[in-house]
């Protein structure tokens, strides 16, 4: 009897062992702790049950299996390099990035078997198929047209894949050695092209400015002349009228001076000097003895000025 009674309380035991060990590994199986900018497919039976958001969640263990597991991070994807031959029938070498986010976990499970290989393999042909369109010269200088048109296209297709394609960028275009010496030399001719006007220009617009300076002092030099012959013009103006005025004053004084008690006698008496004075000057300039050719011109002459002095008296 103790006997039996060991092995029932034995017994007992072990099956409480044996329960709560299961029972731990079923509130293992069944909570999930889903991390943030997570989603986890769930499955009940091989067939899709539920997605479990982040935080804490229950399944029914060895009944419910989490089968995919989803970051919906913005998730970068490197594109492989690949030959692309554009409208003018020249290979470039492209390779670029492109940025995807899962936006539909069930979609990105079950609409394809790898959404990942299948965003990649479109980004390449659909790039291909845009460069295609354009000429060499093109693909360099619109790159924003070819990085929207790729991400245009892979997007319709990829909202079936439960995805969206937020970007892609173009890393490098490559063009064979060949087209990349042809290019330098077209660039180094631009460049020599742009300095030659560079320089034609500022030759031109030196010899503007120094036909325009020429000009200004030709000018300033005229307007100075001109001043000057304006002023040399009102000075003898000036001085003809104050010789005229000087002599109309002379005059003046001689007739009033006439007048005067003994006025006749010195006026003749100038005149006569006058005379011999030029004789006496003409002789100083010429070896020659000039000798009147009449003596009696001097008393004629001194008797018509008198004469006219008079005649002034009288009026």
């Amino acid at each position: 009897m103790p006997y039996d009674l060991f092995s029932l309380i034995d017994g007992t035991l072990i099956f409480a062992i044996v329960f709560i060990v299961l029972a731990i590994i079923f509130a293992y199986k069944s909570v999930k702790v889903v991390p943030q900018q997570s989603a986890w497919v769930v499955e009940r039976l091989g067939k899709f049950n539920k997605v479990l958001n982040p935080g804490l969640n229950f399944i029914i263990p060895f009944v419910d299996k989490v089968a995919y597991r989803h970051s919906l991070k913005e998730i970068p994807l490197d594109t492989p390099a690949q030959v692309c031959i554009t409208r003018d029938n020249t290979q470039l070498s492209v390779d670029g990035v492109l940025f995807f986010q899962v936006t539909d976990p069930m979609r990105a499970s079950y609409g394809t078997s790898n959404y990942v290989i299948a965003i990649t393999q479109l980004a390449q042909t659909t790039l291909r198929s845009v460069i295609g369109r354009m000429e060499l010269d093109k693909t360099f200088e619109e790159r924003d047209v070819i990085n929207s048109e790729v991400v245009s296209a892979i997007d319709d297709a990829a909202l079936n894949w439960g995805v969206k394609v937020l970007r892609y960028e173009i890393k490098d275009l490559t063009p064979p050695a060949v087209i990349l010496q042809a290019m330098q030399q077209q660039i180094t001719a631009e460049r020599e092209k742009r300095a030659l006007i560079a320089e034609s220009e500022g030759r031109k617009q030196e010899q503007i400015n120094l036909a325009t300076g020429e000009k200004e002092a030709a000018i300033a030099k005229s307007e100075g002349e001109k001043q000057a012959e304006i002023n040399k013009a009102e000075g003898q103006a000036a001085a003809t009228l104050t010789i005229a005025n000087a002599t109309a004053e002379a005059i003046r004084q001689v007739a009033s001076a006439s007048q005067e008690s003994g006025g006749l006698t010195a006026i003749n008496l100038q005149v006569a000097d006058k005379y011999i004075s030029a004789f006496n000057e003409l002789a100083k300039t010429n070896n020659t003895l000039i000798v009147p050719a009449n003596m009696g011109d001097m008393s004629t002459l001194i008797s018509s000025a008198m004469k006219i002095v008079q005649a002034n008296q009288t009026k």
